[in-house]
């Protein structure tokens, strides 16, 4: 079989180790890829976002089948277009991918539908929305409504870093037209956990759960980032919270969705907060998280390919979905000063035991065939043990394998997460 996986970072390094695994697998493109990924895939110097090029690639060269990864591509039609084409895809269709590419829409799906999630108002005029500022409580969340590559969330402390957020936003231009609507919702408290799921339209399958780490420093300090590691499963998700998680949010979410006619296929994902009144959606992703896909697919233990083609067929519910009883920590190694300004070009050197246990997202290969950083996470290190935390340390010890100019991690990816075991 030949697959194409549309994207170049991380998670579809992640998605194509996985799918090497099938042996019914001959040739895997990645378009674009990057450095990293040519060591598992063919890489083809094709944007995530060049929808006629992408469909064309995909004819001409016959593909049996398509993995779009990225958010930008699904929510402008990829999935659709090579539909039409005759490439069986995995992920949503545009109109199933504005449950992440629209906040007001997934808002406004979750009130009409009764599904628990933050208190909220909309705005498409600025000075409505700061007039509603003067008497919103503190701290708040201010979202632009479209994708904004992780970015487009501000939690204001004060009231002129809420009006402030607004400003840059609907006035300024911060995120161009994702940002000309906007989202002010209540601020909650809570752990937060990450829930990717395989669905079909029809039935669902949450993945084995997963906690991030948003921000750049140690102990949860300084700006946010899309990730500077995670671990999986996350302490926090009981047995009782993912019961109660699939009757009040993830069926319901399905239930809707096919009810508004966008039947959502691919992979779900529910960012969730556990406040002291319950589960609460904090957003939908209409694909894989990254870097959570890094720990989450190591952990599967059935065939990926097997699982996705179940989705696009729409008989999710014959196949077994089966995960490793083991834990994943994955460390991302980004260039210092990530995520403002920071230098790219460093050679990397990697040490051969570490090599299978890294997915790559800002790398390239110079002229000369050396790989270099190219972006502000330049790559993950994800280490699978019986436990958290012999899981962390394995993966801290494989970090001192990669070498390249500027690195920079985080030393407590997890830290939180085992504390919270050892409290259970």
């Amino acid at each position: 079989m030949k697959i194409m996986v549309v994207g170049g970072g991380g998670r579809e390094h992640a998605i194509i180790k996985k799918l090497r695994e099938n042996s019914q697998v001959t040739e895997i493109y990645a378009l674009p890829g990057n450095g990293g990924i040519a060591n598992d895939a063919t890489c083809v110097p094709i944007g995530a976002k060049d929808l006629p090029a992408i469909t064309d690639f995909a004819v001409k060269n016959h593909i049996d089948y398509a993995v779009v990864a990225p958010d930008d591509p699904l929510v402008l039609g990829a999935v659709d277009r090579l539909s039409e084409a005759g490439i069986p895809c995995f992920g949503p269709t545009a109109k199933a991918a504005a449950i992440e590419g629209s906040k007001i829409f997934s808002k406004n799906l979750m009130k009409k539908y009764g599904i628990p999630t933050a208190a909220y108002e909309t705005f498409e005029d600025s000075e409505a929305a700061l007039r509603y500022l003067e008497t919103a409580p503190l701290p708040i969340v201010i979202k632009a409504d479209g994708l904004a590559l992780g970015k487009g969330v501000v939690i204001a402390e004060t009231l002129e870093e809420a009006k402030d957020a607004v400003r840059s936003m609907m006035e300024d231009g911060k995120f161009g037209e994702s940002g000309s609507r906007v989202v002010i919702e209540e601020f909650l408290t809570g752990p937060e956990v990450s829930v990717l799921s395989f669905t079909d339209g029809k039935t669902i399958v949450p993945m084995v759960s997963s906690m991030d780490h948003k921000r750049a420093h140690d102990h949860d300090e300084g700006l946010n980032t899309g990730g500077m590691g995670t671990i999986a499963p996350n302490p926090y998700y009981t047995e009782a919270i993912a019961r109660e998680c699939m009757e009040t949010i993830f069926l319901p979410t399905i239930q809707a969705m096919a009810k508004e006619g966008r039947p959502f296929k691919g992979c779900l994902y529910f960012g969730l907060m556990l406040t002291p009144k319950g589960p609460r959606v904090i957003e939908y992703n209409c694909r894989f998280g990254d870097p959570e896909a890094q720990v989450v697919l190591p952990l599967l233990e059935s065939d990926l390919l097997t699982v996705m083609q179940a989705v696009t067929e729409e008989r999710l519910s014959e196949v077994e979905v089966k995960f490793k009883k083991e834990s994943a920590c994955c460390v991302i190694m980004a260039s210092a000063g990530y995520p403002q300004k920071y230098e790219t070009g460093f050679p990397l050197s990697i040490e051969a035991e570490a090599l299978p246990s890294i997915y790559f997202s800002g790398a390239k290969r110079d002229e000369e065939g050396t790989l270099r950083t190219a972006g502000g996470r330049v790559l993950g290190v994800t280490a699978v043990r019986e436990t958290l935390p012999l899981a962390i340390e394995a993966a801290y010890r494989l970090t001192e394998k990669v070498h390249f100019g500027n690195a920079y991690l985080r030393h407590d990816i997890g830290a939180r997460a085992v504390k919270a075991f050892e409290e259970v």
